[in-house]
């Protein structure tokens, strides 16, 4: 997947981010709920850690060979590494990855999500106007309607009573949760303004929940795309591990640059 993604994208610098943290401490203080079931004694999640531990290292040893850095933090989630990432990239900025959450980075024309639908050629390229024409919302409310429509995969319940199309509908209409709060504070009432006001407390908290770290405490790394690599050596050890065709195609995809 990732020699598909460089030969397409072709970058000049590149990072994986790792989830050192899925579910940080500070998340859970704020709403208890926050990935709840993930946590739970024989979940899918836990399942999942077990299968890959052995398998883990082995990805990431190979990424260090390759010169292609992973970048976590044991107190932020992956998404958080990414958030900080793009904040701090000088150029335009490619996201991979399947998680909706990284839509509210997206910002015409520096950040793009690549959200794959099948695989990584069949995926959409996701921008300001994206969001608009699927959600209904400002290109840059994804994270409003997120809070108010909530998220069952994360544990968050989003405002009881209100849906997709209802957050949608208060996020067009008033800009995002900064203006709803105002026309609360102006005494509207609206049935969905009524159920807003009744969670406003978790719509608070779930805000700070939600919203994407950008300032996560990361060394400063060059992520520059490698122009040399020790190929004989890569090669002889994934040989080791019966992965010569993927370990040899990324290697083929990083050092092919276009003209």
């Amino acid at each position: 997947m990732l020699a598909r993604l460089i030969e397409i994208h072709d970058p000049t610098h590149l990072a994986c981010a790792a989830d050192e943290n899925w579910r940080p401490a500070w998340r859970v203080e704020l709403v208890e709920s926050y990935k709840d079931f993930r946590a739970a004694a024989g979940s899918a999640q836990e399942d999942a850690e077990a299968r890959l531990a052995s398998q883990v290292p082995v990805i990431y040893g190979f990424l260090e060979m390759c010169d292609i850095e992973t970048l976590g933090h044991p107190d932020y989630e992956a998404e958080d590494v990414i958030g900080t990432l793009a904040e701090r990239a000088a150029g335009k900025v490619v996201i991979f990855s399947g998680d909706r959450d990284l839509f509210q980075l997206v910002c015409d024309p520096k950040v793009t999500v690549h959200w794959p639908v099948k695989g990584v050629s069949n995926a959409a390229s996701v921008t300001e106007a994206y969001i608009a024409e699927r959600y209904g919302i400002p290109g840059r409310a994804y994270r409003d309607f997120a809070v108010l429509r909530g998220d069952p995969s994360d544990g968050l319940p989003g405002v009881k009573g209100v849906g997709e199309k209802t957050a949608a509908a208060l996020v067009a209409g008033y800009g995002g949760i900064e203006g709803i709060i105002e026309a609360l504070e102006r005494g509207e009432s609206s049935s969905p303004l009524a159920k807003v006001r009744r969670d406003l407390d978790y719509v608070r908290r779930a805000l700070e929940v939600t919203t994407i770290v950008t300032d996560v405490p990361l060394p400063e790394s060059e992520l520059a795309r490698p122009v040399d690599l020790p190929t004989d050596e890569i090669l002889i050890a994934a040989d080791r591990l019966g992965i010569r065709g993927p370990v040899s195609d990324l290697l083929a995809a990083l050092l092919k640059r276009e003209k």
